[in-house]
């Protein structure tokens, strides 16, 4: 071999070596663990650009287009999605989507304005409640009362309501890329098997909780489409519909209420920290549990448990523990992405 060509030869393998420094980290749920993590979605390798808002339903989009789309989620975990407003940052992301999928039912409306202001023309908004809901199905309560003319938006702690949003999905990938149609279709086969395991397996650890036991006093009222599928009843909330403290006379009521309900836990979230719920707790006399979340994916990014299937099972075994149920009977269920982890999702942090 000459020198020019060991030369050559010497100058590639940097760049070979170059190159593998810079492969993103992928981690579990999908996610990127990279300093360009809140980069625009990448582009140039043919899949689509897809954006969408909270993490769940990052996650749910991820299940069904896994390698095959180029997926970005711009509202970060552990953030109120009620009052979160995009950074002018993720208009560019924003540009560059195909398809936009956001909750809807007013969740995320700041977003939804800066994406109908920025899409291309040829892009699409999907709003994954309103196709899953109809208007007589709303729920309205103490966090989103009627009269504020937004209905609780918190469908996918449902998973029934979560295999809908999926379905969406799935139809709109394959509309716009019908080469990967069989791919879209099988992982959406492969996520509604395990969101029907999950839906039984959620079903026989409430039911162990004694049925007096089976009421929810929380933070937020994240649970008004779980509740009346496993029968559980939610007897109140603590933040009102202005995402302020409750006053002193509705503090008072609450703890009578629980005084009269009887029932031996309330819970908080981590996303909404309340030393007035702790208070609450004490001045009735019951635990207070501040680990239960709606929009915030347990573990890290890369772990197995960082999923919407985590997210669900994680909620539950909760309840079932602190309400006098058994926890064992979710606690082993499969979290794990039905994908795999070979694609990127550039989540914001």
């Amino acid at each position: 071999m000459t020198i020019f060509h060991k030369f050559f030869l010497s100058i590639l393998i940097l760049v070979f070596l170059a190159a593998c420094g810079n492969t993103p980290q992928i981690q579990s749920d999908g996610s990127a663990g990279t300093p360009a993590a809140n980069a625009p979605a990448r582009a140039g390798n043919g899949n689509l650009n897809v954006v969408t808002t909270v993490s769940p339903i990052t996650n749910i989009i991820y299940s069904i287009g896994g390698d095959r789309i180029n997926l970005s989620g711009i509202v970060p975990e552990g953030t109120n999605s009620h009052t979160f407003e995009p950074a002018p940052s993720d208009a560019s992301k924003l540009a560059q989507a195909d398809l936009i999928f956001v909750n809807g039912l007013n969740l995320e409306l700041p977003t939804l304005k800066l994406a109908e202001a920025n899409k291309k023309d040829e892009a699409e908004i999907i709003l994954l409640g309103e196709q899953t809901i109809t208007p007589d199905e709303y729920v309205y309560d103490f966090s989103f009362p009627k009269e504020a003319g937004s209905p609780n938006p918190h469908l996918w702690t449902n998973p029934l309501y979560a295999l809908r949003y999926a379905e969406i999905a799935r139809d709109a990938l394959v509309e716009r890329d019908p080469t990967n149609a069989d791919y879209y279709n099988q992982n959406y086969e492969t996520f509604k098997t395990r969101i029907e395991a999950l839906d039984q397996t959620i079903k026989d650890a409430i039911n162990s909780i004694p049925p007096n036991n089976r009421k929810l006093l929380t933070y937020h009222d994240s649970w008004a489409y779980f509740a009346p599928r496993y029968g559980v009843t939610v007897i109140g909330a603590i933040q009102p519909a202005d995402f302020s403290e409750p006053s002193a006379r509705e503090m008072a009521d609450l703890i009578t209420q629980l005084r009269q309900e009887n029932v031996p836990a309330i819970f908080g979230s981590e996303v909404f920290p309340s030393p007035v719920l702790d208070q609450i707790a004490k001045e009735a006399g019951v635990e207070y549990i501040d680990t239960l979340r709606d929009d915030d994916l347990p573990d890290q990014p890369g772990d197995p448990n960082h999923s919407y299937l985590g997210l669900m099972v994680e909620d539950v075994r909760i309840m079932a523990k602190a309400l006098g149920g058994n926890p064992d009977l979710i606690v082993n269920f499969d979290t794990s992405n039905v994908t795999g982890i070979d694609q990127a999702v550039e989540q914001a942090q």
